[in-house]
């Protein structure tokens, strides 16, 4: 092989080497669906990424498969914001069974959630000391640019949209929804609770 294949040859591997990875990189873009080779018996509804609130730090659902979840929009500025202290609750009680509360903050009602993540998550900590997983403010919101691909697949499956702020999704172990509430359903409810109770009892 003469010097000009070597050349050839080594830059052609290079090229593969980085179209590879650019495409892994597409591949667990935030709100992306994730590689399912990655986790085989994760849910469709959790093969994504989301930016935790926190850092911005990209999250794979993937790793809250299997678990029940309850997935709210938020917002810091609106007259559900105390139900905070009640899905913080849930999470406390109900977390070492395989529960957890996912909040999604969003500005789309209201304009009630207009500052930065950070300054998001420090409220979040310092008024509700909130300890379950929090993701990045996205749009929540059917017919907005930008809508979060969690949320679009969450509104399919249920047949029911955010119309403000702290809808609740409730997700079973399979990654199935079971049930959608409004605003004015609180954590401790007696129907979410006892729908939560029976998802928790359900094997996957």
């Amino acid at each position: 092989m003469n010097r000009f294949s070597v050349q050839a040859s080594v830059f052609a591997s290079l090229v593969l080497a980085w179209c590879v990875g650019a495409g892994e990189a597409r591949a667990q873009a935030p709100g992306s669906p994730a590689a399912t080779s990655a986790a085989p018996n994760c849910p469709s509804l959790l093969q994504r990424t989301q930016l935790r609130l926190q850092d911005e730090a990209p999250q794979n659902l993937c790793q809250y498969a299997g678990q029940v979840l309850l997935v709210v929009n938020t917002a810091s500025y609106c007259g559900f914001t105390p139900q905070y202290k009640g899905l913080e609750a849930l999470q406390a009680k109900y977390g070492p069974r395989g529960f957890s509360v996912l909040g999604f903050p969003s500005n789309d009602f209201g304009e009630q959630e207009p500052k930065s993540n950070q300054e998001i998550a420090d409220f979040c900590e310092n008024t509700f000391n909130v300890s379950f997983p929090m993701f990045a403010k996205s749009v929540v919101k059917p017919g907005k640019a930008g809508m979060n691909p969690l949320f679009e697949q969450l509104i399919r499956e249920s047949n029911s949209a955010p119309r403000w702020n702290f809808h609740k999704y409730l997700v079973g172990r399979d990654g199935k929804v079971i049930e959608a509430y409004g605003s004015m359903t609180a954590p401790d409810s007696k129907a979410l609770v006892s729908a939560l109770e029976k998802a928790l009892g359900a094997r996957p």
